[in-house]
């Protein structure tokens, strides 16, 4: 959620610091508010679930991008032109049969 605020962000209830201790994961999920100059302008509350840390910031990253161009249609070009408004379309492989995993097989016996 978008709010116009002060500049407070928090994820599943906690501040952005404590959710996401490393700087570089917290620069990741703010670069669309730096980017738009809006860092101090609104107030962000997020819930995300499931993946990994890095997953979770690529997908926080993604829904305040689109969150930005909602409260502001003109922030649209610098966004797009950024790639901010991409999702990763990458996902998990399904499990094929007669094999360990997506891919990996059983070891292989010769006698």
């Amino acid at each position: 959620m978008l709010k116009p605020g002060s500049g407070n962000m928090s994820i599943n209830r906690r501040t952005l610091e404590s959710y996401f201790p490393t700087a570089s994961i917290r620069t990741r999920i703010t670069e669309p508010l730096v980017l738009c100059e809006a860092t101090e302008q609104f107030d962000i509350t997020a819930t995300a679930s499931g993946g990994g840390v890095a997953g979770q910031a690529g997908a926080l990253k993604l829904g305040i991008a689109r969150a930005l161009v909602q409260a502001d249609p003109e922030l649209r070009p610098r966004l797009k032109k950024a790639g901010m408004l991409t999702r990763d379309a990458r996902i998990k492989e399904r499990k094929k049969y007669g094999l360990a995993g997506a891919r990996k097989r059983f070891q292989f016996s010769k006698r």
